[in-house]
């Protein structure tokens, strides 16, 4: 009898010009310029708390909201790309994107910036963000090249961040903070006629054959969901996620600050964010090739772990340029490497239909992290004087979830293995 494969976990054949090559070409290009703005964002903590009279709490409030709206977004941003398609999402989020970071230019006051840099950035981003280009990707490319494809996202994104710190910080020192705004908006818009390339089918009214022919009726979302939160590893999995928001969003945030407080120039600070996004392009290109060779439970285990002592080391050290680099160094190359094999353990669980919702799940679990490292940042800085609290939570949320990942089972639920069998 011969195999067959659902429609579930089979990616469409390439069609006229949408070859593997050029979707995966245009979804990284997305993945830059979504990514680059916001991780410059950092950089304009001195200058817009220097300008007006409200303290480095405020704006990391508004921007641990960006992080939460991303998080509660991208659930319902990967519901409608499941259900209409993922081109009509991601237009929608470059718009938005685009609006926030002008909005955000003309916020003198603490609510217009929660409406900026937290509302309207956070909606954009859950609407347009790397998150959105790789579970398209696991929609359109074929299923031996997904985890690379979703590398490839993960290290485009990284390589706008190399390209966007060290612009950011030109561009705020020549033409000022207000004047970066605009440019940034403006190349945020090129993503437009990329998202051509990303157009996935609508929802299917089955969820292909089982092994004698017959048509599978299609999951619904409830069932999907039922069926997600009853899954101990999916479970595990979104756990563990929590803490690469935490770690992530707080050092975008407040390392260049930091560092500045620790007597090293402004410069700095844009170098190792520039070396972050740099080294993670070979982190998360290295990641999506081994996560096809080996379990990504164990490689999820060890990024984590390996961010934990590394933090460790940075702040228990005397702080230099060599010192600051060096720890960018090896945070770039964990940065964004979680996504891969995080996005790759959900299409391998539950195959690909309702793969950007419960993608979107985990990662609102990411976002939750990322709101309380970025907002407790500002808190205990506001408070103490120091960041020393968060980077101790952000060790031990480490080591919390390398041993979260390790009992995760690698295998497809019952009912995807009869889907594919």
């Amino acid at each position: 009898m011969p195999t067959t494969v659902s429609a579930s976990s089979a990616a469409p054949p390439p069609s006229g010009w949408r070859t593997p090559a050029v979707v995966i070409a245009c979804g990284c290009v997305i993945g830059l310029l979504a990514f680059g703005p916001r991780s410059t964002v950092g950089f304009f903590v001195q200058p817009m708390t220097t300008e007006f009279p409200w303290g480095r709490d405020v704006f990391a409030f508004a921007f641990a909201i960006q992080n939460l709206l991303w998080g509660i977004g991208q659930p319902v941003a990967g519901a409608i790309a499941d259900r209409y398609g993922t081109a009509r999402v991601l237009v929608t989020g470059v718009l938005f994107y685009a609006a926030g970071l002008m909005l955000m230019e003309v916020s003198s006051t603490p609510l217009m910036l929660m409406l900026s840099i937290g509302l309207t950035i956070g909606i954009g981003l859950s609407a347009c963000s790397f998150n959105l280009v790789v579970t398209g990707f696991g929609k359109l490319i074929p299923e031996h090249m997904r985890s690379m494809a979703a590398g490839a996202a993960t290290a485009a994104g990284s390589f706008g961040q190399f390209l966007y710190a060290p612009l950011g910080v030109a561009l705020i020192d020549g033409v000022g903070w207000k004047s970066t705004l605009t440019v940034f908006a403006a190349l945020t818009l090129i993503a437009l006629p990329m998202t051509l390339a990303m157009r996935t089918p609508p929802a299917m009214a089955t969820a292909g054959l089982d092994g004698a022919g017959r048509d599978l009726p299609a999951q619904s979302f409830r069932a999907a969901m039922a069926e997600a939160f009853s899954h101990r590893s999916y479970v595990l999995l979104v756990l563990g996620f929590f803490t690469c928001g935490f770690q992530l969003a707080f050092v975008t945030a407040h390392l260049p600050s930091y560092l500045i407080d620790r007597g090293l120039p402004a410069e700095v600070g844009g170098w190792v964010i520039a070396v972050i996004g740099l080294f993670n392009i070979a982190g998360a290109l290295g990641v999506g090739w081994l996560a096809n060779r080996y379990p990504s439970r164990y490689i999820l285990a060890l990024i984590y772990f390996t961010r934990a002592v590394s933090i460790a080391l940075f702040i228990s050290m005397p702080i230099s340029v060599g010192s600051a680099l060096a720890y960018g160094v090896v945070t770039g190359l964990t940065w964004l490497s979680t996504v891969p094999p995080t996005s790759g353990l959900v299409a391998l669980m539950f195959g690909t239909r309702w793969l950007s919702t419960l993608f979107g799940i985990a990662f609102f679990s990411h976002q939750v992290g990322g709101f309380l490292g970025v907002w407790l940042g500002g808190i205990f800085f506001a408070r103490t004087g120091s960041y020393d609290t968060v980077w101790w939570l952000s060790v031990l949320f480490g080591v919390l979830s390398a041993l979260i990942n390790l009992p995760i089972i690698e295998k497809p639920v019952a009912r995807q293995a009869a889907a594919t069998a």
